[in-house]
């Protein structure tokens, strides 16, 4: 049985003339997986996915992890 891991996606994209920062924290199998669903929730705004770009996709531990709910979901799973 596979483990569940904690990814941070980091990267920017443009819309209208601004360029934004994201950080994206998710649970995924493996980095694509991760990669795969932080990329359809930055979409559903109404960008194209070329207009993401990725910077960074690092594998994290629950003590790094920023969001409450994700990591409450982690500390379950190891109990």
């Amino acid at each position: 049985m596979s483990e569940i891991k904690i990814f941070r996606i980091t990267g920017t994209y443009w819309k209208g003339h601004k360029k934004y920062l994201f950080r994206k924290e998710l649970r995924a199998l493996k980095p694509e997986d991760a990669l795969e669903k932080a990329l359809s929730q930055i979409t559903s705004i109404g960008l194209f996915r070329r207009q993401v770009n990725i910077e960074e996709i690092k594998e994290i531990s629950v003590d790094e992890c920023e969001n409450y709910l994700i990591k409450e979901l982690s500390q379950e799973s190891s109990e």
